[in-house]
């Protein structure tokens, strides 16, 4: 019997999570080195996880907040930016390295085999330990404003966090790969993304809230599948948001399909990505 068994073909709707999961030392060592040296010669270090949204979020303040005077519902407007900042720099951080995953690992993809899901799903990983710092200093701000200010009202949506963050998660992966494997023969889709990736935000309930719409674009808001976990993060931690169930099981049936369509170009491209590249 043998211990390893590499084969040549594999259907492309197939997902060898035992395989992923044996080669899970690999995936601990890709995050542990996306973590450590990607600040190891800054002078702040892992700081700028702090600073980079503190930074953000007051030039938001200024701009959306006391010279475009957008509303905030009624929420402080550091909570409220701090809030689309937070959850937003996850979800674009995954997705614009998930996005060029093959052409940036090309040189070890062509040395050595392992499945080369891991390489998106430690990206996502990664970004989320920068994400868990970030989202430590936001919940610092909101129990201030809880408990000292008390001018929010934190919710039992809170406990929905989790599910928020897979869903984020899942549509940058989805969405992520597809571009990954479109970009080994079109390369212009790697600045096509990156410009998207700024006019998203602003389609993104990130610096205003969904209430803020003329009633005309309220219905277009909602096709974006971010529109909605955006809107009950906000409601979960700041007691104000515009969603329904109905609009978040939409947004995960839409995200669940971007995912597996990812996959599915993903495993396809994957066997021959080499002679392209």
């Amino acid at each position: 019997m043998w211990t390893e068994e590499i084969k040549a073909e594999s259907s492309l709707f197939s997902i060898n999570f035992r395989e992923i999961w044996h080669y899970r030392d690999l995936l601990f060592m890709l995050v542990k080195r996306d973590f450590i040296t990607f600040y190891k010669q800054t002078i702040l270090g892992p700081l700028w996880f702090i600073v980079q949204p503190l930074l953000t979020t007051l030039i938001f303040v200024i701009l959306f907040g006391n010279i475009a005077k957008l509303s905030t519902d009624g929420i402080p407007q550091l909570a409220f930016y701090l809030a689309g900042i937070t959850i937003w720099n996850y979800f674009s951080e995954s997705l614009t390295k998930t996005s060029s995953v093959f052409t940036a690992n090309a040189s070890i993809f062509g040395k050595v085999y392992f499945p080369r899901l891991i390489m998106p799903l430690s990206i996502v990983a990664s970004s989320l330990l920068k994400f868990a710092v970030q989202f430590a200093l936001f919940i610092l701000v909101v129990l201030y404003y809880t408990f000292v200010a008390q001018s929010i009202q934190p919710n039992i949506w809170i406990l929905f966090t989790p599910v928020l963050i897979l869903l984020m998660a899942l549509f940058a992966l989805g969405v992520g790969m597809i571009f990954s494997s479109l970009t080994t023969k079109y390369k212009d889709l790697t600045f096509l993304l990156a410009f998207g990736i700024q006019l998203f935000m602003y389609i993104t309930p990130v610096v205003y809230p969904s209430s803020a719409l003329p009633e005309k674009f309220q219905m277009l808001a909602k096709i974006n599948p971010l529109s909605s976990i955006f809107e009950c993060f906000r409601y979960a931690y700041l007691g104000t948001g515009t969603f329904t169930i109905t609009d978040l099981l939409i947004s995960t049936l839409v995200i669940v399909f971007l995912f597996f369509a990812g996959v599915l170009v993903f495993n396809k491209v994957e066997k021959s990505f080499m002679d392209t590249v």
